[in-house]
């Protein structure tokens, strides 16, 4: 449903509260508003047990948000984004904001977003970018305004590439600056995995190797590259084991060798469990 531009009290806006298809809702990210906000007044906003998650980014003005128990004070160019099924409110200061921002939700979304999270992703961080994001809430509420027959899955394209822009984008810089001290080393030891997966490859014998405590190099290992070492090297190994299915006649055991794997066993119940299928059947397919 289109709101038409409006004018109250405190605010200037314009809106639409879409109602995406049960496909959408259950299957795709999926829009549930998207408009523009001026402030004609101070004003203050409150919301909690929301099946929603906010973005919203100020084009100029300032205000502040509360969150999870945390203030921040926001200003033109700022990007947040919040979980509604928490309490939090947002408002206006003197200097009036304009906003634009949306409504959506997932049925990953959740999981995007503690990934978020994880990576050092914050809810409220200034961007380098914001022609880009205003840009997606102005498609996004073209979309939502047309007659599109197929609008919630150009919906989801263009949501999709918000979440995209916004992992990417996030990165809180004083945590980052910390990192950069250990950064080059890090990268070093990816180097070192990504030339000797197939070999054994300890915490230990990398401690060892780059003079850097495995309890440390475990955690900033995953804050950088978004994986643990063992997973990284799990990744490699079954990477390099499908190339030699589709494009080799080793067998199967001889695969498993190439690879770091010395149990052939191991390595088809390794393969099942990332693959959803043996080995073999993985070879039949190609």
């Amino acid at each position: 449903m289109k709101t038409p531009m409006f004018q109250e009290e405190l605010v200037q806006s314009k809106r639409i509260i879409y109602t995406p298809s049960v496909f959408a809702r259950t299957n795709l990210l999926h829009l549930q508003e998207v408009g523009t906000l001026s402030a004609i007044k101070p004003h203050l906003s409150h919301r909690e047990n929301l099946s929603s998650f906010l973005f919203f980014i100020v084009q100029s003005g300032s205000g502040r948000i509360e969150y999870q128990g945390e203030e921040y004070s926001v200003k033109k160019s700022d990007v947040i984004l919040v979980d509604c099924r928490n309490s939090y409110t947002h408002c206006s200061s003197d200097d009036l904001w304009t906003l634009k921002w949306i409504h959506f939700n997932g049925p990953n979304m959740k999981s995007i977003y503690e990934k978020f999270s994880e990576r050092g992703g914050r809810p409220v961080f200034n961007t380098r970018n914001p022609e880009t994001y205003c840009k997606l809430v102005d498609d996004i509420y073209s979309i939502a305004d047309s007659s599109d027959y197929i609008r919630d899955m150009r919906i989801f394209e263009k949501l999709a590439n918000l979440v995209t822009l916004l992992m990417s984008d996030t990165r809180y810089e004083q945590k980052y600056e910390r990192l950069n001290k250990t950064k080059q080393n890090l990268q070093s030891v990816k180097d070192y995995i990504d030339e000797n997966f197939d070999k054994k490859i300890t915490l230990a014998l990398l401690e060892k190797q780059f003079f850097i405590n495995k309890f440390y190099l475990t955690k900033k290992f995953k804050e950088q590259f978004g994986t643990t070492i063992n997973e990284y090297i799990i990744y490699l190994r079954i990477t390099k084991a499908k190339k030699l299915l589709r494009f080799s006649d080793y067998t199967i055991e001889k695969i498993s060798l190439i690879c770091g794997i010395p149990d052939a066993n191991y390595f088809a119940r390794l393969f099942k469990k990332i693959e959803g299928i043996t080995p073999g059947e993985y070879r039949k397919l190609w």
